[in-house]
């Protein structure tokens, strides 16, 4: 018994020494940050000017016309995309999870390839492609469906709908991915008792398929509300300043915005950033709840 307990202290001792490293990265990469970023949010001024000016950056929140704006086009990319985006990947999931699909290989393949590629370059292959000389105007022109080239990303709606589609491209495989891990955990046995009993494929979907990935879909749902509200490189690569207007600004490209291109504003800033960290959070908590009250 006592040789037992040395050996329980002892991989105890190595457990903290395994995880120490990265526990210390953690805090200093990320715990830190977070921490410094909510003092500096309740500062002005700059470098050795800084001042504490309480909740004025955050009361400036709402006295600011650009920022609601921002906010509106994080939410519509949320609204419209995340439900499209994982549908999406759930359907894909299902087909590429057929026992008798052949080449489910090369297909899975072909389904998460874009994700591997650089964000940068994909949002900037779309760009080209909705230009005025791109390929779609091309095939429009040429299909007489337009009698001209129709300026895509100087139109509010088109610019959007853009931005949705190249992140739908972008993410619908790396979310089918974690809904094909969790249909390959689900016992072939369910289903087969199901056809037994004359349930047919739609049935199985909703009535197995759906329950049994509720943990996976609410995973899936709180990345996707993470990375939306966090949207930027792809705003940023196609319509650079977030136009037209601000019909296509979001909120981190707007931090960009009063960091970089217009009066540096560090304590404004962060205030804004923390508005993102507090809308991630409540909107997560309540796909919790709702997970929590489905399962």
């Amino acid at each position: 018994m006592r040789k037992g307990m040395l050996l329980s202290k002892k991989y105890a001792r190595w457990g903290w020494f395994f995880v120490t490293p990265a526990a210390g990265l953690i805090f200093i990469l990320s715990f830190y940050p977070m921490v410094y970023a909510f003092i500096l949010s309740l500062q002005s001024g700059l470098g050795n000017n800084l001042r504490f000016t309480g909740l004025k950056n955050y009361i400036r929140l709402f006295q600011d016309p650009i920022f609601p704006q921002a906010v509106i086009n994080v939410f519509i990319y949320f609204v419209i995309q995340v439900p499209i985006m994982l549908f999406l990947a759930l359907i894909l999931a299902s087909v590429l999870n057929n026992r008798n699909l052949k080449f489910k290989g090369f297909f899975r393949t072909i389904v998460f390839l874009p994700c591997a590629t650089a964000l940068v370059s994909s949002a900037l292959i779309f760009k080209s492609f909705f230009s005025l000389d791109g390929i779609i105007n091309f095939f429009l022109e040429h299909m007489h469906i337009t009698n001209g080239p129709i300026s895509f990303l100087t139109n509010a709606f088109w610019a959007r709908f853009i931005i949705i589609l190249v992140i739908t491209w972008r993410w619908t495989g790396y979310n089918t991915i974690f809904y094909l891990a969790g249909l390959q955990n689900i016992d072939t046995s369910v289903y087969e008792a199901a056809r037994i009993d004359g349930a047919s494929s739609v049935q199985q979907f909703f009535r197995i398929t759906l329950p049994l990935l509720r943990p996976v879909i609410l995973l899936t749902t709180i990345m996707s509300t993470n990375g939306t509200l966090q949207l930027f490189d792809e705003v940023r690569s196609i319509t650079i300043t977030g136009g037209p207007g601000t019909a296509t600004l979001t909120i981190s490209l707007y931090i960009y915005d009063i960091l970089f291109r217009n009066v540096t504003q560090f304590g404004y800033a962060a205030a804004v950033s923390y508005s993102i960290f507090i809308m991630v959070a409540v909107l997560s908590l309540i796909q919790l709840k709702v997970g929590d009250k489905a399962l």
